[in-house]
């Protein structure tokens, strides 16, 4: 199994992390990634990849944090060159259910990290909440052949997931699968390729049922896993294979 997106840098994971590695190793878990969410934490996510040949990272910055972290095109590329084990874009993305970040600030900084994306060929990260419309237009706007699409935790509908799959998007199901007032999330993603699947815990955040109410850690995606294969109407074996595989290509073959 491959945990597509993590926060390894935060608490309780980041003080716990040789216990949080173990017991995802334990899991069958092959690969982490940790996912950068400001230029601060970029440092920690240098050292945290570099602490066991599992985990893989990312550098952006999360549309809650644009105001604060106005960024250009050259400092995400020369960030991202830093280390060979950076491997991805984000997360990056707009996020107007909040107003953490104004509209503007957090369309520039997608529109930059697009841009990064592109010149380096590496996956882009999407966090999308309340923007379907503004997300896919931008997206759209700016699509070329050598951006890879990967849309982190996805909630949206049925009609936008369509939509990215014209783009060529993959798609990372979290612990919302499992929990039980999902059932058109559950729906959309029946609509979805397997080819275009991946999993992810999102951890510390949106532990999936039955350990909802505690902090999620990467080892508990087997039962986003499980309940994903569920949806898809495969056995968990498969599952877990196509969205290894889906990983692989997307994050491993130029």
């Amino acid at each position: 199994m491959i945990d597509s997106h993590c926060h390894l840098d935060y608490e309780p994971i980041s003080s716990n992390l040789d216990d949080i590695i173990k017991r995802s190793k334990n899991e069958g878990i092959e690969k982490l990634l940790t996912i950068c969410t400001t230029k601060e934490s970029y440092k920690n996510i240098l050292k945290i990849i570099n602490s066991d040949k599992i985990i893989f990272g990312t550098f952006g910055i999360h549309p809650h944090e644009a105001d604060k972290n106005e960024i250009n095109k050259f400092e995400i590329i020369s960030s991202v060159k830093q280390n060979k084990k950076i491997i991805g874009i984000g997360e990056t993305g707009l996020d107007f259910f909040y107003n953490n970040s104004k509209k503007e600030a957090q369309i520039k900084s997608f529109e930059t990290h697009i841009e990064a994306a592109i010149e380096l060929k590496l996956p882009l990260i999407v966090h999308s909440r309340s923007a379907e419309k503004e997300t896919y237009e931008i997206l759209k706007k700016n699509y070329h052949q050598d951006l890879k699409i990967l849309m982190h935790c996805f909630t949206g509908s049925t009609s936008f997931a369509k939509k990215l799959l014209e783009l060529n998007a993959f798609f990372s199901a979290s612990g919302i699968i499992t929990f039980k007032n999902s059932n058109k999330l559950q729906d959309t993603f029946k609509t979805i390729p397997i080819d275009k699947l991946m999993i992810e815990t999102d951890s510390p955040f949106l532990a999936p049922e039955p350990m909802r109410g505690k902090k999620n850690e990467p080892s508990f995606i087997k039962y986003t896993a499980d309940k994903l294969a569920f949806i898809k109407n495969v056995p968990s074996k498969t599952l877990i294979d196509f969205t290894t595989n889906n990983f692989n290509n997307l994050f491993f073959k130029s």
